[in-house]
């Protein structure tokens, strides 16, 4: 019999009441949308992987929908051929990838690494088992407001901030100093993600100003495919600078953006990238130019444990994103992942992803449900 043998794959999609979020000015509220893939195997062993999808409008069925046609190529497979399968969907004709192939290879690794009797981190090199965290921030209404929620963050133990705003100019650097009035001889260090909205001059503004206040980094001046822009900028300004990650997410694309100076930091996220398989190997390229990959962590505790593991299997990330607040993403899960006194996330206990899911809360919540093994669908 074959060992890992994949015997039934469950899709659902799912959404906590409260996370709902505001990324920038430009947006209406977020809902952040969850679709959770289970894969059982035929000997006993489960493994769960998601990603999250933004939506201006109700919840999001498409990356579902795009899940479904690669489950029938997977029943009867052995999890333990990881890179067999994720060959097999990478070829497939199916939209929404490498996106819908990601929480199924989480999935697989999560299998694995439980049938391993590891944590996944160690499963995948195990170079530490905590990492700095920063507070990445909803948009708020006003300055008054972004000052008092770093107040209540810095009470909570972060120790540096990423603040996403309005995405304009004007209004952003007015905020950068006023932020530095507030808290220059504090021990605090800042970020800024303006969501690629600036033109190419603006972004040099805000480079030379955000260096003054010797910002950590400056995230998504330009549009990720605007490599020529990023290169100019990189080429101009002494701070740090790194895409949105949403958009360049193969290695032939990395690749490109590493070789032509584009990016102080790789920025890519596992649930979007492909999973484990395919951001393991953007991780190897970015080391191999001896760069950081900053992933994104940011959506439900599923999608955060996943990029938390690949993080701290190996050197080269910095930080671990945390989207404050931390509550509504949590929904349909058991095990948390949160921010300590110090500053730092730990690794989850267990094997695995170490996280436990609220399957009744799941079931109950599911907008849309989808399950195949190897007979038929049921829905």
């Amino acid at each position: 019999m074959t060992k890992l043998q994949i015997a039934k794959i469950e899709v659902f999609v799912v959404a906590g009441a409260d996370a709902k979020y505001k990324t920038s000015s430009h947006y209406s509220d977020l809902t952040i949308t969850n679709t959770i893939v289970r894969i059982q195997t035929s000997d006993g062993y489960e493994g769960y992987g998601g990603a999250i999808s933004w939506t201006e409008e109700g919840m999001d069925k498409s990356l579902a929908e795009s899940i479904r046609h690669l489950i029938p190529f997977l029943i009867g497979k052995s999890a333990l051929q990881r890179e067999e399968i994720y060959a097999l969907m990478a070829s497939r004709c199916v939209q929404l990838t490498p996106q819908a192939q990601s929480p199924i290879d989480i999935a697989l690794w999560d299998l694995v690494s439980k049938y391993a009797e590891m944590p996944l981190y160690q499963m995948l090199g195990g170079a530490r088992d905590k990492i700095l965290s920063y507070a990445s921030t909803p948009f708020l209404p006003s300055i008054k407001d972004y000052i008092e929620h770093v107040h209540e963050l810095k009470e909570q133990g972060y120790k540096v901030i990423k603040f996403h705003t309005w995405c304009t100019f004007e209004e952003d650097m007015a905020l950068v100093k006023a932020i530095h009035e507030v808290f220059k001889d504090s021990d605090l260090k800042f970020m800024l993600d303006v969501e690629s909205a600036y033109t190419r001059e603006e972004a040099l503004k805000a480079a030379r100003i955000l260096e003054k206040y010797d910002y950590i980094w400056f995230e998504a001046p330009l549009p990720d495919t605007d490599l020529e822009g990023y290169k100019d900028l990189r080429s101009r300004a002494d701070i740090p600078i790194i895409a949105a990650g949403n958009t360049l997410l193969r290695l032939n694309q990395i690749e490109q953006g590493i070789q032509n100076g584009c990016w102080s930091s790789v920025r890519v996220d596992a649930t979007l990238a492909g999973g484990i398989t395919q951001t393991k190997k953007i991780m190897g390229i970015a080391e191999a130019n001896s760069m950081t990959v900053e992933l994104q962590s940011w959506g439900y505790t599923l999608s955060q444990a996943a990029n938390l593991h690949l993080m701290l299997a190996c050197n080269n990330s910095m930080y671990f994103e945390q989207a404050v607040p931390v509550e509504p993403l949590e929904f349909g899960a058991l095990t948390t992942i949160r921010t300590d006194q110090d500053g730092f996330v730990h690794a989850p206990k267990g094997n695995g992803l170490g996280i436990e899911m609220d399957w009744e809360l799941i079931e109950k919540s599911a907008v849309l449900k989808l399950s195949f093994d190897g007979t038929g669908w049921s829905e």
